[in-house]
């Protein structure tokens, strides 16, 4: 039962910490499951929730999947700590807090939505979402490529393959309306058949 409320208020403390929706709140969920540590049943040392590998499988995961990804890749971590409570749990903390205070929020945002100040604040805020995107892209990146003693240059020149899903899924995000979803599961089938 303490695990279960652990993983709601590590959850919760994301989703009210975060700004900018889902997939902004990612950079800030990946530091906090990868940085929390839990001993499993049985072992003696204690062990990040999720490895950085496992937090962008968790990604790529919630981003094949319809709806919002925070609360799914949440779900994926409070599955792997405590199953199908944990899910919950993780799930809840993610949506639940947020929720209820959007409800509180919304009635009176519309009263001060064009003020100065809150214009003001908005307009410093927006920048520093892309910045944390840019930075969840980055750390997602570190762990997919890996770096090797040429650095992260001969890490994506030894992974050429996986530099090249990044360009086509990009350009095809970019220069296409494709469903991101499609674009998913045509990796999964070529990583299905390619890397067996």
């Amino acid at each position: 039962m303490l695990l279960l409320w652990k993983i709601f208020v590590l959850y919760t403390r994301v989703a009210l910490f975060s700004w900018g929706g889902g997939p902004a709140s990612l950079a800030l969920m990946q530091r906090e499951s990868t940085a929390a540590l839990w001993v499993p049943p049985g072992a003696a040392v204690a062990v990040p929730w999720v490895t950085p590998l496992e937090f962008s499988d968790a990604v790529a995961l919630g981003n094949a999947l319809p709806g919002p990804v925070a609360p799914q890749v949440s779900a994926y971590v409070g599955y792997k700590m405590a199953g199908v409570p944990g899910a919950v749990a993780a799930a809840a903390g993610t949506v639940l807090p947020t929720t209820v205070l959007m409800l509180l929020m919304i009635v009176y945002f519309f009263k001060i939505k064009d003020s100065v100040l809150i214009q003001s604040m908005l307009r410093a805020v927006r920048p520093v979402i892309v910045g944390l995107l840019l930075w969840t892209a980055y750390d997602m990146a570190y762990t997919v490529f890996g770096v090797n003693k040429f650095g992260f240059a001969g890490s994506l020149t030894g992974g050429w393959d996986k530099l090249l899903f990044v360009l086509v899924a990009f350009g095809l995000l970019t220069l296409t309306g494709i469903n991101p979803a499609f674009v998913i599961f045509g990796a999964a089938a070529i990583g299905g058949v390619v890397y067996r």
